[in-house]
């Protein structure tokens, strides 16, 4: 049992979000619905745990995720003829969302899925600056049948188009697009095995994390920050050259789309995706370096990424469902507001706005009237705090300047009368004001 010194406390990785901070949470959901929703995507919810096998199949059980960093556990069995359920949080939503996608016949359709989602993923992995073992994410997916024009290289354009429209919208500055094409289902199988040769005579040069990786998914080398391997890995194999002639054309003319829109984009090379289920276009968005205070970040610049997918339905036995999304870590895009905007009380201006009116009752027989008079005001859209007539007409004054931009005072006369006293503190104005036309007045 906890004491009063040895209190309970957050798990470790885990965090509390709490006001002002979710002021600043809630403006970048906001920011973001209303973008997502002038792109015609729609929201979808999915369990924030699933069968484990959905992650072993759909992300690779080679990857990090799967084979170290996810929260699996065995769900106990209702009866005797029932074998216990292998449960996983999710620690990504992609594979979820394509589930639900095959669960519903959302194919059967014939159109266009255009989904974003925001909510909690988690996964054990050493907590640092921006990275949480729960973490929150907003990310879009795109998929349908290839009837639907689910594989055409303007739906990665638009997605990438939408990405920079949201990042201008939220007032991220400096943000670069690194891009990449890590081919087709049949190409990656030959850049695999080549990049496997290649590392074969060096793997004992690499640090540990990446002699593993060079084993169990030699992609995710090329992804390594590790300063002490970056030239043995510059001079690795690289994609581009193992890419077949429709892969070469899907990605030039998503660069096209995106030339036409005007927005900037560096190709990278040596960009990949570690997960198994990424196929053709691969991206990144980044923010200025760690160098930079700007960042916010750390050691780390990476603020998104995401890619095609036109394989994963059918690794989850589903119907062909070519798809492109992207994910964006939630915790490190608020790190990177607050750091840009040059003030760590960011959160804390935007929390300051103050209320309409603050109501304020003499004495605790007009309790009950001055909730009524505040439910009248907040229906009619105000936001409207109440004070306890038990108060002292000083404290009631006081209370109300730190909230409130008028107090309405609300006594045995202003009851009778249904004239109430309103004081305006920025300007130390008080009127009379028929209650009826009270809403309006405040409004002003």
């Amino acid at each position: 049992m906890p004491t009063p010194s040895n209190p309970l406390k957050a798990v470790r990785g885990t965090r509390d979000l709490l006001p002002p901070d979710t002021a600043l949470w809630n403006r970048v959901e906001s920011i973001a619905r209303s973008v997502f929703s002038r792109y015609g995507f729609g929201e979808i919810r999915t369990p924030i745990f699933e069968d484990t096998s959905l992650f072993a199949r759909g992300v690779g059980e080679e990857t990090d995720i799967v084979s170290k960093e996810m929260y699996t556990w065995e769900d106990r069995a209702r009866a005797q003829s029932e074998k216990a359920q292998s449960l996983t949080l999710r620690p990504e939503n992609t594979a979820g969302v394509v589930r639900a996608y095959i669960e519903h016949n959302l194919g059967d359709t014939g159109q266009l899925q255009k989904l974003f989602y925001i909510g909690p993923q988690f996964r054990r992995e050493r907590p640092q600056r921006g990275r949480y073992r729960q973490f929150w994410q907003i990310g879009v997916e795109v998929l349908g049948p290839v009837t639907s024009g689910s594989e055409s290289p303007l739906r990665d354009a638009e997605v990438l188009e939408m990405l920079a429209t949201l990042l201008d919208e939220l007032g991220i500055k400096g943000w670069r697009l690194e891009l990449n094409s890590v081919g087709s289902a049949t190409d990656r199988p030959r850049y695999v095995a080549a990049l496997r040769e290649a590392l074969a005579p060096i793997k004992h040069q690499l640090c540990e994390d990446n002699q593993r990786r060079a084993e169990t998914n030699p992609l995710r080398v090329l992804d390594s920050k590790d300063p002490n391997d970056q030239a043995l890995i510059e001079a690795l194999p690289r994609i581009a050259d193992f890419l077949d002639d429709s892969s070469r054309e899907h990605f030039s003319q998503v660069c096209v789309a995106l030339d036409a829109c005007g927005v900037p984009y560096t190709i990278n090379p040596r960009l990949v995706r570690g997960l198994d289920y990424y196929t053709r276009t691969t991206f990144e968005f980044t923010v200025p370096s760690s160098g930079d205070p700007a960042s916010g970040l750390g050691t780390q610049n990476a603020l998104l990424g995401g890619g095609r997918y036109d394989g994963l339905s059918e690794m989850l036995g589903g119907p062909r469902a070519p798809g492109i999304g992207f994910a964006i870590g939630e915790d490190r895009l608020i790190l990177t507001l607050q750091a840009q905007a040059g003030a760590p009380h960011l959160a804390s201006e935007m929390w300051e706005k103050k209320l309409d009116a603050y109501i304020a009752p003499l004495g605790s027989k007009r309790n009950a009237a001055a909730l009524a008079l505040a439910r009248e005001l907040r229906r009619a859209g105000l936001s409207v705090e109440v004070g306890d007539g038990a108060f002292r007409l000083k404290k009631s004054f006081e209370a109300a300047d730190r909230v409130a931009r008028h107090i309405v005072i609300l006594g045995e006369d202003e009851l009778a009368s249904g004239i109430l006293t309103v004081k305006t503190f920025a300007t130390g104005e008080q009127t009379k004001i028929a209650q009826a036309d009270l809403a309006q007045a405040l409004r002003a």
